[in-house]
C-alpha cells in the first residue's frame, strides 16, 4: 500500500472508533487527511473497501508477524512470549483498529468478512500450536478457547482509561501468560 492509503486508512480508523462506520463520511476521512473526500477512491472503491482493507491489512499483519515470532522463537515458551507480546504491543499501539473490528466488521460483505476471520482463525491456530507444545495434554478446542480468551484480555485496552502505558504493557503480558499458564 501506497504511504497515502497507509495514512487514509489510519485517519479512518480513528474516525470510525470515534463516530462510528456510519456516521463518517468519506469527506469527514478525507478532511482528516488533507484531501477532497472524492480523492480517497483513487485509493479505495469505497468506504466499505476501506474497511475491508483496514481489517484485512490487520489481521494479515497479526498473522505474519505471529508466524514470524514463531519461525524465530528456539522454544515453545519463547514463542509463546512473543506471541504475547506481538499482542500486547497492537492492542497498545492500535486500539482505534480494535475498536472498530468488535463494533464495524458487520458491515462488511460477506466475503470480505470471511477473508478476515479466515485470517484471524489462522492467527489462532498459530497460537494453538505453539500452546499444544507447552500443554500436551489438553484438548485443541480447549487450547484454542483459551487463546481467544487472553487476545480479548489483551484487547480490552481500548476500555481501560488512563494508564500509564509502560506499566499497562507489563501488567497486561503478565496477565496473559498467568492465563495462558492455567490452561488444563
Amino acid at each position: 500500500m501506497s504511504d497515502r492509503a497507509d495514512r487514509i486508512i489510519a485517519e479512518a480508523a480513528r474516525l470510525f472508533a470515534k463516530r462510528g462506520f456510519g456516521a463518517t463520511t468519506i469527506d469527514d476521512i478525507g478532511a482528516a487527511v488533507g484531501i477532497s473526500g472524492p480523492a480517497i477512491y483513487w485509493h479505495f472503491s469505497g468506504k466499505q473497501a476501506l474497511l475491508a482493507a483496514m481489517l484485512t491489512d490487520i489481521s494479515g499483519r497479526l498473522l505474519i508477524e505471529g508466524k514470524t515470532g514463531v519461525a524465530n522463537a528456539s522454544t515453545p515458551d519463547e514463542a509463546l512470549l512473543r506471541l504475547v507480546a506481538g499482542q500486547v504491543t497492537f492492542a497498545l499501539r492500535e486500539p482505534d483498529l480494535i475498536v472498530v473490528h468488535g463494533r464495524d466488521l458487520h458491515h462488511l460483505e460477506a466475503a470480505q468478512a470471511q477473508r478476515v476471520r479466515a485470517l484471524q482463525r489462522q492467527y489462532i491456530d498459530v497460537w494453538t500450536g505453539v500452546l499444544a507444545a507447552t500443554h500436551p495434554n489438553v484438548a485443541r478446542n480447549r487450547l484454542g478457547a483459551g487463546v481467544r480468551a487472553v487476545i480479548g484480555l489483551v484487547n480490552s485496552t481500548p476500555n481501560l482509561g488512563r494508564v500509564d502505558r509502560a506499566s499497562l504493557e507489563s501488567m497486561l503480558s503478565d496477565m496473559a501468560l498467568a492465563a495462558l499458564a492455567a490452561i488444563r
